[in-house]
């Protein structure tokens, strides 16, 4: 009894100390600019993607909408991109790694506020939405079609939609029924037994294919959250109410996360993303592939046609700066991963981009110990949260939740 009574002593006055008079939180000016600025109200408004013209015309996102959901956009006929990015699940799947005519090695990435990013997939492998939403469509353990393939069943289920909004379709009529770069060893070999003008036409309207999806894709946005109403009242100095209000626990851990753990480092801005590549000692799952993140997603990026140095973009090359300044190389590319938004994570278990973790306790554990990596070099350092500061932390986390 007298230890509950201690206990009970200590949370009261824990209270105390972040509340003021009013019943107020309690925050230094420089803490009210910081939690500000990870409100979705600072979120600016979506920029024009230049290298799609295409990327908010209607029509284009409503085709995308199409393909996204349609099945026929496989080998087997069984998935779509809604497989892995399902529609109640904000765009996920809830597994630790996908799972689409195969299981990948990777964890299944939310898409509210994806338009945003600079580099797409877990290791940046594409630098465009429109390039990222291509790459599962051939990729063997995903979708495992064939551009060729993709070519005549946008002609002949989607031909006049398609013709709406990008122009007349190229004549496929000697266009081999299956036929890629990157398929089997049939498809190399009749890919490789075309004209080069009848791939580019190929290659056109797969190109068309993604910026379709990707105008589709632009249009998912994160949603408001209890966090934002409170920063929003600790802004304009109200005091919260109601759903917006804190718990002295909910702000310990958001004092946490912004001051002593130092989340805020990388977890920044209203969507909780810095959009960069870390190493963070996230040791690999056992008999997964090897996997090295961005160290290989750069030689990826650089060698992708659907690029934005390639000739399938719209625009000049202005908007080209992130891949003419590329960081190529370097010990901290090894091993480093995308840091994705926390918003809306507390309901998308598990975490990390082989879901490693089940839980976020667990994810929270690991950067209070941050066990060194495998591989390269870790960017965290030992926190040593004590078992109520890893409370308040993921307290505080599901905030960023509804």
């Amino acid at each position: 009894m007298r230890r509950l009574a201690r206990v009970a002593s200590l949370a009261a006055l824990t209270a105390l100390a972040l509340l003021d008079g009013c019943g107020k939180p309690q925050f230094s000016d420089a803490e009210k600019k910081t939690v500000a600025s990870l409100a979705l109200n600072t979120l600016p408004a979506l920029k024009a993607d230049t290298t799609n013209q295409y990327a908010d015309v209607p029509a284009a996102a409503a085709l995308g909408s199409t393909l996204f959901f349609d099945v026929g956009m496989s080998r087997d006929g069984t998935v779509s991109c809604s497989t892995c990015h399902k529609i109640d699940r904000q765009f996920q799947d809830d597994l630790p790694q996908a799972v689409g005519v195969g299981r990948t090695n990777r964890r299944t990435m939310p898409l509210a506020g994806v338009a945003r990013d600079p580099w797409f997939f877990w290791d940046g492998r594409r630098d465009s939405l429109w390039a990222q939403a291509l790459t599962p469509l051939e990729n063997p353990l995903e979708q495992a079609g064939n551009r060729a393939a993709f070519a005549h069943y946008i002609k002949n289920r989607f031909g006049e939609r398609y013709e709406r909004i990008f122009g007349p379709l190229p004549d496929l009529s000697t266009v081999p029924a299956n036929a890629s770069p990157l398929g089997t060893d049939a498809e190399k070999a009749a890919w490789n037994a075309m004209p080069a003008s009848q791939a580019d036409d190929v290659n056109r309207v797969f190109a068309n294919i993604g910026k379709a999806i990707a105008a589709f894709e632009r249009s998912i946005e994160p949603q408001q959250t209890r966090f934002d109403r409170f920063a929003i009242d600790l802004a304009t100095g109200s005091k919260p109410e109601g759903e917006a209000a804190f718990s002295p626990e909910e702000i310990l851990g958001l004092k946490l996360f912004i001051g002593k753990a130092n989340c805020v480092t990388c977890h920044n801005g209203p969507r909780f993303t810095d959009n960069a590549f870390h190493n963070t000692g996230v040791p690999p799952v056992k008999d997964l592939p090897p996997d090295r993140g961005r160290v290989d997603g750069v030689a990826q990026v650089q060698a992708d046609p659907f690029n934005c140095f390639g000739k399938f973009r719209d625009g000049d090359e202005s908007a080209c700066r992130e891949l003419r300044f590329i960081v190529k190389d370097g010990q901290q590319l090894v091993r480093a991963y995308k840091t994705p938004s926390l918003r809306g994570a507390a309901t998308r278990p598990p975490y990390m981009h082989a879901g490693q973790f089940s839980s976020l306790d667990e994810v929270v554990a690991h950067y209070s110990k941050a066990p060194a990596s495998i591989e390269g070099v870790s960017e965290v350092h030992p926190l040593d949260l004590s078992d109520r500061e890893r409370a308040a932390l993921v307290a505080f986390l599901k905030t960023l939740s509804e």
